[in-house]
């Protein structure tokens, strides 16, 4: 494995390897281990070598060049943790679509993915208010159920106010203690 090749190999396993040990900490396991492991497979990382940037994900690269990235198509599909996979036809007919409601373990993963891609992507110059404000920047445009962004939007603030140890302790001596995820 060559020059961008392995470059993306590491950069999506520091991800991966980072999620999971952080789920680990908050008793996820099975979704530590299982954490992206699409990424893997030659439609995301064919595209993910192409397009590879380093510093970003390869998936703006490619809308950039195509108008939409085939590799972000074929991962949130098959990745719960993502608000975009839980997009269905609304029942209640003010909008097309709607956001359905997320099980807690998947929204807790959610978190953590974005605290890690923060901090891959930035490496040093990573800090606790990015994971938030790389998700303000593109709330407005979401479709996600009004639970979950209120959520998500609590343990995101948390990680920016108080850190990722407090954080994680509530995730998991609060939000996960029973188990009935």
């Amino acid at each position: 494995m060559g020059g961008k090749a392995w470059l993306h190999f590491k950069t999506i396993t520091t991800h991966k390897l980072l999620v999971m040990r952080y789920c680990f900490k908050v008793g996820l396991y099975k979704q530590g281990i299982l954490h992206d492991l699409s990424k893997y497979s030659p439609t995301e990382f064919s595209v993910g070598v192409k397009y590879y940037l380093g510093d970003e994900s390869p998936n703006n690269a490619e809308r950039m060049d195509k108008g939409y990235s085939s590799a972000w198509l074929h991962h949130k599909g098959r990745n719960k943790h993502h608000y975009e996979y839980w997009i269905d036809y609304s029942l209640d007919g003010r909008y097309p679509l709607a956001g359905m409601k997320m099980p807690l373990c998947y929204v807790v993963e959610m978190v953590i993915d974005r605290i890690c891609a923060s901090k891959v992507y930035y490496g040093k110059e990573y800090n606790q208010t990015l994971p938030w404000k790389y998700y303000a920047r593109g709330r407005k445009r979401m479709i996600i159920h009004p639970e979950t962004q209120a959520l998500l939007e609590k343990l995101l603030k948390m990680v920016y106010k108080k850190g990722e140890k407090k954080t994680f302790w509530y995730i998991k001596y609060v939000l996960l203690p029973k188990g009935d995820y």
